[in-house]
C-alpha cells in the first residue's frame, strides 16, 4: 500500500526528487535555518547537488513515503521547507526499518505559526498507517529547544542524550521516540 500525502487546511506536501535541488539550496542559505545543522554555515550548490540530493534518493521510497516532503502553503503555492522521512541508521551499518526518523528543516519567514508541527503531525498520521513502522523517532542538538518542542508535540519521549560528531567536532545531542500502538 503506497502512503498517501497528508492534507491539512494550511499546506501542501510534495515528495522531493532530484530536480527540487533549487529548493533545498535555497533553504540551506540562511544561516539561522542552519544555526543547528551546520553552525550556521551555509550549504554550497555544489553540496546540494554532490551529496544532499543524491543523499535523498539514497532513501526515497514513494511507496513507503520515505524521502524529503516539500512543504507548500496552499494559499501561494510558497515552499517553506521540508519534513525527512526515513529509517532511523539509515547510513549505518544497521538501519532500522521498522524505527522511522523524522526531521524537519523550514525557512525563518514560516517559523512560529506551526507549520513544521502541523506538517510532521500529518506525515506520523500517514506513517502509523504501514504496519512494518512500529517507532516513530527524531534527533536534535541538545541547545536546539525549538525542534525539541515539536518533538514533544509529536508525542515522542526522551530516550537519551548523546554526543553528535562531525567535521567539526563534538556536540551534545538528544534522541526522542514514541511506539506506534496499534
Amino acid at each position: 500500500m503506497k502512503m498517501n500525502a497528508p492534507v491539512t487546511k494550511r499546506l501542501n506536501f510534495k515528495l522531493m526528487n532530484e530536480h527540487d535541488w533549487p529548493q533545498l539550496f535555497e533553504l540551506d542559505q540562511d544561516p539561522a535555518v542552519m544555526q543547528y545543522l551546520t553552525r550556521g554555515v551555509p550549504t554550497s550548490l555544489e553540496q546540494i547537488k554532490n551529496e544532499g540530493v543524491p543523499r535523498m534518493l539514497a532513501y526515497r521510497n514513494e511507496l513507503k513515503g520515505w524521502g524529503l516532503w516539500s512543504i507548500t502553503l496552499k494559499q501561494t503555492n510558497t515552499f517553506i521547507g521540508w519534513v525527512l522521512i526515513r529509517p532511523m541508521n539509515f547510513f549505518s551499518d544497521a538501519p532500522n526499518y521498522s524505527d522511522i526518523e523524522i526531521g524537519w528543516r523550514f525557512k525563518q519567514a514560516s517559523w512560529g505559526h506551526g507549520y513544521a508541527t502541523e506538517a510532521a503531525l500529518a506525515l506520523c498520521d500517514e506513517l502509523i498507517k504501514q504496519d512494518d513502522v512500529k517507532a516513530i523517532s527524531a534527533t536534535a542538538l541538545k541547545d536546539n529547544t525549538v525542534s525539541i518542542t515539536i518533538m514533544k508535540k509529536l508525542g515522542l519521549q526522551f530516550i537519551k542524550n548523546y554526543t553528535h560528531t562531525d567535521e567539526q567536532g563534538d556536540l551534545p545531542a538528544v534522541l526522542y521516540s514514541k511506539n506506534v500502538l496499534r
